[in-house]
């Protein structure tokens, strides 16, 4: 089955796109054209993605979306629970969504998964209302994604690059923060460096660290870093990076739930959703919609 018209929404600020510049509306179309679908593309600004998102979904049964893993989270926050499809072409720096998904990274098969493949139900994980598809975390990481940004706009390096002293720094102000985490079983308190909830469980595993083997179990994992000094921390992120992990030293908490609270000493806190810092009211309400989103997928 090939739909024959499909709107194409591109985050113009993402990764790969913001890289093609003025060629992609053209290379893109012609993708669509050799799948045998017409593309109603759209070149958008980040901020301006959500009511197109909206005006779309009131047209089209199936959407495609064009960029990394904020902007599927940005189509997971208004497709969830509806019943409108979303394809996606991952035009981001790292796509970890569209890569545990297997959806393939070069645009012309991208395209003709988009408009030929069947979609799939998949889990999407909220936190306090914030829909997010990989990845909530406190602590390190939020400060890391800040310091990396302001280097970015002060350097121009691309996000990889601008991550590696942006690490360094968050590490050197390393900040244990107090929580007490409700899984169910009544609240317990954690001190922890950085805490991880994703959507699905996450391998700690050499050879695929950071990857999931599905995304719908419909479950939280939970992740807690043990206290550690800031020699230790290094140590942990590089064995973390290596495959080399251990669960039961490294790791304060770690389990899968459906729904889980993070509470606080303070009125607000920093969280890092899909590698984008908001600033949320504490406490944290995390909960899983199994299911609730239809992603086209090999």
């Amino acid at each position: 089955m090939t739909i024959s018209k499909l709107p194409v929404l591109i985050n113009r600020e993402g990764g790969a796109a913001k890289a093609a510049g003025d060629r992609l509306e053209a290379q893109v179309e012609a993708a669509f054209d050799a799948a045998g679908a017409q593309a109603d593309v759209q070149m958008l600004p980040a901020d301006g993605l959500a009511d197109a998102i909206e005006r779309a979904a009131t047209e089209y049964p199936r959407i495609v979306i064009a960029g990394g893993d904020g902007t599927v989270a940005s189509a997971a926050q208004l497709l969830t629970g509806k019943d409108v499809e979303l394809a996606i072409l991952p035009l981001g720096t790292l796509n970890h969504f569209a890569r545990d998904l297997e959806i393939p990274t070069d645009l012309a098969k991208a395209a003709q998964l988009a408009a030929k493949g069947m979609a799939k139900p998949v889990d999407v994980a909220e936190v306090n209302g914030r829909r997010f598809v990989n990845n909530a975390s406190v602590g390190l990481y939020p400060f890391m994604v800040r310091d990396r940004e302001a280097i970015q706009d002060r350097k121009g390096w691309p996000k990889w690059l601008a991550m590696v002293p942006a690490s360094w720094d968050a590490v050197s102000r390393l900040h244990h923060h107090r929580l007490r985490i409700d899984m169910g079983a009544g609240a317990a308190p954690i001190v922890t460096p950085l805490l991880f909830v994703g959507n699905n469980r996450y391998s700690l595993d050499a050879g695929s660290v950071g990857s999931r083997e599905t995304v719908n179990d419909g479950k939280l994992s939970v992740y807690a870093v043990s206290h550690a000094s800031r020699p230790a921390l290094l140590w942990f992120g590089l064995r973390a990076a290596l495959g080399l992990a251990d669960r039961g030293k490294d790791f304060a908490a770690l389990g899968d739930t459906e729904a889980l609270t993070v509470r606080g000493h303070a009125a607000t806190i920093e969280i890092a959703l899909d590698g984008e810092v908001k600033q949320l009211d504490l406490p944290l309400k995390f909960k899983i919609r199994a299911g609730g989103l239809r992603v086209v997928q090999p």
